[in-house]
């Protein structure tokens, strides 16, 4: 497909990387040296294109512009796209209607692991792009259609937020490791290994199903486990999720 994104930011430059290998793409913007600078982190040529005035009539857009900037970028854009894939938070699909012209209308929701084609991106909208939208962001991951914006919202909590919730961990872990002796290096190791063993675990296996599997009664992890409770982890998460869902609601 020939795909329009518009906004050179590092969302948008993930999604360009996972992209452009079946795809033709053009980045649209503001500035051209930004422009130039995100074109050449690619792999392929994509053809750029700056904002103003830039006709979009029967284009596929990809808006990856930040929420605040919507009407400020929207005004810029002339015509009437085919299909408009909004990435933007927290942003209903009234409000892209209102700001900019299309026939179908759908918010997507990936996330930084775009650029490694392992993405986890939930998809709502117009019903009548639901395969075309799967097939499209299936090109970078995973994904997950869900049937109303409310849906997409609490999942932005979870799957767009989460790499940063995880990044956290995986940093705590590390740290955890480095204050008992062990080397940082050494450390960081051990936790991207854990990271990429989890993976196929949570495909196959339910997470309590997991926990349980690893935790030998009055073993270490038990010991462990007893004490990220004591702290309220899991607490701590649910409520990360819910704040996230609410900063979508404006």
């Amino acid at each position: 497909m020939k795909l329009t994104i518009v906004g050179p930011g590092k969302m948008a430059l993930a999604l360009a990387k996972g992209l452009e290998k079946e795809h033709e793409l053009t980045i649209v913007g503001r500035d051209g040296e930004k422009l130039l600078h995100f074109t050449k982190q690619l792999s392929k040529h994509a053809k750029t294109a700056l904002l103003d005035k830039y006709e979009i009539d029967g284009q596929t857009l990809i808006l990856c512009v930040k929420p605040h900037a919507l009407k400020e970028s929207a005004a810029k854009l002339k015509g009437k796209a085919h299909t408009l894939y909004s990435v933007l938070a927290g942003t209903p699909i009234k409000e892209l209607q209102k700001a900019l012209k299309a026939e179908h209308y759908v918010r997507a929701m990936p996330n930084l692991a775009a650029e490694y084609f392992a993405s986890m991106t939930t998809l709502t909208g117009d019903a009548a792009k639901k395969e075309e939208a799967e097939q499209l962001f299936a090109s970078i991951g995973k994904t997950l259609w869900v049937e109303s914006e409310k849906a997409l919202d609490i999942a932005t909590a979870v799957a767009g937020s989460g790499p940063a919730y995880l990044a956290l961990v995986a940093e705590a872990l590390a740290d955890g490791a480095v204050k008992e002796g062990l080397g940082r290096s050494d450390a960081m190791k051990l936790v991207e290994g854990l990271f990429a063993g989890f993976a196929p675990l949570i495909t196959h296996s339910h997470p309590a199903l997991l926990k349980d599997a690893v935790m030998s009664p009055g073993g270490t992890t038990a010991a462990g486990y007893a004490a990220l409770e004591e702290r309220r982890a899991r607490d701590a998460f649910i409520a990360a999720v819910e704040a996230a869902y609410r900063r979508t609601l404006g």
